[in-house]
């Protein structure tokens, strides 16, 4: 049995790796400012902001952390974000909580960072060592940060980085969200351009996995990770209508949502106008890759940690889908919880949908 931190432990994948660390018969510290739905015994909850160190320091001086998990993260979804809030989340906060592992001798440190390094599809598998981050908005920005400030720990922390592309599992909404209602009331499901491009995912559950192998690697090193087979978006999303529409059988009498093209150069226009005007969810980094390809080669992590992945796009797509379509009118009045695990407004894609 081990104890361990996480931070960030009432959002998405926070609860999926606190979860799991409790099932394996481990003790969980989570730190996290939304509330934890989660009263399990192993689990101590602290409802607190990791900028602040006194805080911190409270905490690591009554537990003796055999790793930490940094899961939390400010996002910029939405159309109102407060950038200074996300910055000295995001950067600062890391920092802190850095400075206090090293202070209380807490070497394993495994830190998770984004696909949002980069905003362009590279032409080829994106690798730890060749391909130099690119980030042009500030989630990008500030998980670039936390990388850099946290290789001035090096010599104290066993510091891990894991690159994520988009996780999926059951119970991950956010933005993904507008997909599945389009799905779910029958609508287009709209691709931009001929939806052959490929973009990766990461199942909860494998991250899971990776997040356990890193911490007890015993240094310091960067991973990516992504799923296998990465088919493209419109075969992905056509497979999940599919799947979805055999499940559901003669239960569902209106037509299903099928998948159509949007043109791509005023699409992107349109995107970036709406994004300027505040009146959609979708950023820089969604209308940059929106139409274009991008994965990750984890090679390196296969074979350093032995990590495999278990899932592919079209399986994890479908267990969110399903938990959406299952879940729906509860999901609706879902208020005090993590970006992730409610719906994002969608603004003006609303319009989008009526006319689809």
């Amino acid at each position: 049995m081990a104890h361990y931190l996480v931070t960030g432990g009432s959002g998405f994948f926070g609860g999926v790796l606190k979860r799991r660390l409790l099932r394996e018969g481990h003790t969980v510290v989570n730190i996290d400012l939304e509330y934890d739905e989660d009263s399990v015994p192993g689990l101590t909850s602290v409802r607190g902001d990791i900028r602040d160190a006194t805080l911190l320091q409270e905490i690591f001086s009554s537990n003796r952390f055999d790793a930490v998990f940094h899961a939390a993260a400010q996002l910029a979804h939405g159309m109102k974000m407060d950038e200074r809030l996300l910055w000295t989340s995001n950067v600062d906060g890391t920092r802190l909580l850095a400075e206090a592992a090293r202070s209380a001798g807490v070497r394993p440190f495994v830190f998770l960072s984004s696909n949002c390094l980069w905003a362009s599809n590279l032409g080829h598998p994106v690798t730890e060592e060749h391909d130099l981050p690119a980030p042009i908005e500030i989630y990008g920005r500030s998980k670039l940060a936390g990388e850099q400030l946290l290789q001035e720990f090096t010599s104290d922390l066993d510091v891990v980085t894991i690159r994520c592309p988009t996780i999926m599992d059951s119970g991950r909404l956010g933005l993904l969200a507008i997909l599945y209602e389009f799905i779910d009331d029958g609508k287009t499901v709209w691709v931009v351009g001929d939806g052959s491009n490929q973009y990766q995912f990461i199942y909860a559950e494998d991250l899971a996995t990776a997040c356990i192998l890193a911490a007890g690697y015993g240094r310091s090193d960067l991973f990516h990770i992504g799923s296998d087979n990465v088919q493209s978006m419109r075969s992905v999303y056509e497979s999940v209508i599919r799947a979805s529409q055999e499940a559901a059988g003669s239960r569902k009498s209106r037509r299903p949502a099928r998948v159509r093209s949007l043109p791509k150069a005023p699409t992107l226009a349109a995107m970036q106008l709406a994004y300027k005007l505040r009146v959609s969810p979708l950023g820089p980094y969604h209308y940059k890759m929106i139409a274009e390809s991008f994965l990750f080669d984890t090679t390196h992590i296969k074979e350093r940690l032995g990590w495999r992945p278990t899932l592919t796009n079209e399986e994890m797509l479908l267990l969110a889908y399903q938990y959406y379509s299952k879940n729906r009118a509860e999901i609706a009045s879902r208020t005090d919880v993590s970006a992730h695990r409610k719906s994002a407004s969608m603004g003006v894609i609303r319009l989008l949908k009526w006319l689809s």
